[in-house]
């Protein structure tokens, strides 16, 4: 997190206090270092050049138009799972020949959105889905260019809901089907093979996992290939986990590396998809106290920003370090950091030692910039918060906080209610 740093005891992004950007935007705001992102970007891009891989940012973790772009100028193609998506990443500038569709419920009209921009391929989820694309290809009289979804039964170590390569998950095809499914969509009129996929889960701290799955993939590959079915594309998907508190997850760098050797006897071209990795310690929320009560040997801090906000701590029990923006001494006092709204389960921070806090003072929530305001909802009817991007000395609001006018914006009520 060295883009974020305390600065003569006022806590910085890059070159500017976060003080400076509460007072500017209100409470709560998003915060995002684009040196953050762009280092972490730059760090696959070199880790992977010998690979020659092509960088797909998967924008469900953050798809603000000009996080996006900042990727597409820094050289990168998107990973989609939506028809609301691939909208986003067209109006961001994407190349959709450097766009891959994933997702288990893709539908008809996306798949003919998405054939009609031309995207370089989608990632087949099920049998049902490849028969379904092939008839919507053919109506538009055009190959739909695919690779299937393999779910390799290997165990991530990752928490159950960001698990998805295992038999127990929605996820992929079951590894004992994919080479027949291969050979039917090698007979389908509107179905062009192009690849083989493969992403078994986010949040993962170590290797070997990845190893594991590539090496069942590869021998799958070695099978299909023996019929005669070609494969250009081999995608293994993201999942490289960050740090959020005590994690040592391995670097770029490590999984190049671990995987290389494997690779270099194949002549597939490597598309990877990464996205927390990227975004996730180049952001922050910001937020203000409230309020604090005391209750037994409890002390609850209550902030403007909540679980409609930044829903991680409550859904998936994650920890994210939180920050006084002016640096505090003295003794530390366990703590729950809770939101305004009415749920038990809307908390920041559970028995957190922080500092003495009171009524105005502002803090940070970081590495928040995946999965933060992508998740964000209008619970109890709560305007979402705006977003800023930092580079060095400037900052650019690149979105306006909502309104309450937004929070009703395409309801109406129907005359026979009047």
């Amino acid at each position: 997190m060295k883009h974020f740093s305390y600065q003569k005891k006022q806590l910085h992004i890059e070159n500017i206090p976060l003080s400076t950007l509460i007072k500017t935007y209100g409470s709560p705001t998003y915060v995002y270092s684009y040196a953050a992102l762009k280092e972490a970007y730059e760090s696959y891009q070199k880790a992977f050049k010998p690979l020659n891989a092509l960088l797909c940012y998967s924008m469900k973790c953050n798809s603000n138009l000009s996080i996006l772009r900042s990727f597409i100028n820094l050289g990168s193609g998107i990973d989609i799972v939506s028809g609301g998506e691939l909208f986003r990443a067209l109006k961001a500038g994407a190349d959709p020949k450097k766009i891959v569709f994933s997702g288990v419920g893709k539908n008809a009209e996306e798949m003919t959105y998405a054939l009609k921009k031309g995207i370089l391929m989608f990632n087949v989820e099920s049998a049902q889905e490849l028969a379904l694309l092939d008839q919507v290809a053919l109506k538009l009289k055009k190959q739909a260019p695919i690779a299937l979804r393999i779910n390799p039964n290997i165990d991530p170590k990752t928490h159950p809901y960001i698990t998805t390569g295992m038999k127990k998950s929605k996820f992929g095809i079951q590894y004992e089907e994919a080479f027949n499914l291969y050979q039917e969509a090698q007979q389908r009129k509107g179905i062009h093979i192009r690849g083989i996929d493969c992403h078994i889960g986010s949040q993962l701290t170590q290797v070997g996992p990845f190893v594991d799955a590539l090496e069942r993939v590869l021998a799958l590959v070695d099978k299909i290939q023996s019929q005669g079915i070609a494969l250009e594309y081999l995608d293994l998907g993201g999942g490289l986990g960050i740090r959020y508190n005590e994690e040592k997850p391995p670097t770029p760098q490590a999984y190049a590396r671990a995987i290389g050797k494997a690779l270099s006897a194949y002549k597939l071209k490597l598309i990877l998809e990464p996205g927390r990795s990227l975004m996730g310690n180049a952001g922050a929320l910001l937020t203000q106290v409230l309020y604090t009560k005391d209750r037994d040997n409890k002390r609850f801090v209550i902030v403007d920003a909540a679980m409609n906000d930044l829903i991680r701590p409550a859904f998936y029990q994650s920890y994210h370090e939180i920050l006084p923006l002016a640096q505090k001494s003295g003794k530390k006092e366990k703590v729950d950091v809770v939101g305004p709204i009415c749920e038990t389960g809307d908390f920041l921070a559970t028995d957190r030692a922080l500092p003495k806090l009171q009524s105005g003072d502002t803090l940070a929530v970081l590495s928040a910039g995946a999965y933060g305001f992508s998740m964000a909802s209008h619970y109890n009817t709560r305007p979402k918060a705006a977003e800023v991007l930092v580079k060095g000395s400037k900052h650019y609001l690149i979105r306006k906080r909502e309104n309450l006018k937004d929070l009703i914006k395409g309801e109406e009520i129907p005359k026979a209610l009047q």
